[in-house]
């Protein structure tokens, strides 16, 4: 029964998806307003209550275990967002962008994460599988994350030194402004790039970069590929509004990296004795939770001149 359960779901997830991102597509672009804190926070509020709605569901059909699973991939999955969010708020500031062009570049760049992530997801599973030894890299790859993390050194980006945004200077023509929110405009007989293109461009490699992370992370916790895409889809659906709600709020996140480098070694760790020690799902999520719940407290009632990053 599971498994008719399962296979309906691949089937009806992908439509959910695309229903998804057209309703927000729908929802912000289409809205002459900006972007305030208050639209983005109601966002991020539904895209949380849509995960969890989802979790319901995943419990009524699959079962308690699964749902745990699912929930404890999103939250890891959404926290580890969080890191990808400040660094999106230094490319867009790199790149001077709009504010009415910040939304399409974060749009499409989203979607090519989604896609990204899924071939990573897939071929996870498939390495993993067949070479179980590659658990343990994997293992020590979050560990390693973790430390640069808590040393400051894993959100530095640098957009001039990326090779794919140096290759497309250098093959494509780009026009030195903005046009709106386009990708490409024509000039005489030939189309050029706008500077929106670059930025779709480092958006994207640096999605890949924190996916390279992020993958193994939920890996750790499930290998059941409708789970692990799930909650990861989730997750970084939910990313567009979390980007506007918490670039309104960066003050009050000063401790979070220091939360996520924890997450990242425990479930390094986890990984690395998973042939020995068998760490129960609700731990593991009341212990995400615990550390999130500590980091984000502590940030909120620590002065922000006192406050390390």
């Amino acid at each position: 029964m599971a498994g008719h359960h399962l296979h309906l779901g691949w089937i009806l997830f992908g439509p959910l998806v695309l229903a998804l991102l057209a309703t927000d597509l729908i929802l912000f672009h289409r809205d002459p307003r900006p972007v305030d804190l208050r639209r983005s926070l109601m966002a991020t509020a539904g895209w949380v209550a849509l995960a969890l709605a989802f979790g319901g569901l995943i419990a009524l059909t699959l079962g308690v275990p699964h749902s745990l699973e699912f929930f404890t991939g999103y939250v890891v999955e959404l926290s580890l967002s969080v890191d990808n969010v400040f660094v999106f708020a230094v490319l867009l500031r790199y790149f001077a962008v709009p504010e009415k062009a910040q939304f399409p570049a974060l749009f499409w760049g989203i979607i090519g994460a989604l896609f990204l992530r899924a071939i990573f997801i897939f071929t996870g599973i498939a390495l993993i599988n067949r070479f179980h030894w590659l658990i343990y890299i994997f293992g020590f790859i979050l560990i390693y994350t973790g430390i640069k993390l808590l040393k400051g050194d894993a959100a530095k980006v640098q957009p001039d030194q990326n090779p794919l945004v140096r290759l497309a200077r250098r093959f494509i023509p780009i026009t030195p402004e903005f046009h709106d929110n386009r990708f490409f405009v024509r000039q005489g007989r030939r189309w050029a790039g706008t500077p929106l293109f670059l930025v779709l461009i480092a958006l994207g490699t640096t999605d890949l970069v924190f996916a390279l992370d992020s993958i193994p992370a939920i890996l750790a916790i499930t290998r059941d590929p409708f789970i692990v895409l799930t909650s990861n889809a989730f997750a970084v659906l939910g990313l567009r509004a979390l980007y506007f709600a918490i670039a309104g709020l960066l003050n009050l996140f000063a401790y979070l990296n220091i939360g996520l480098s924890v997450i990242l070694v425990f479930i390094g760790i986890k990984m690395l004795l998973s042939g020995w020690i068998l760490f129960p799902i609700p731990l593991t999520l009341g212990f995400v939770l615990a550390v999130l719940a500590v980091s984000i407290i502590a940030s909120i009632l620590k002065p922000p001149t006192q406050a390390h990053p």
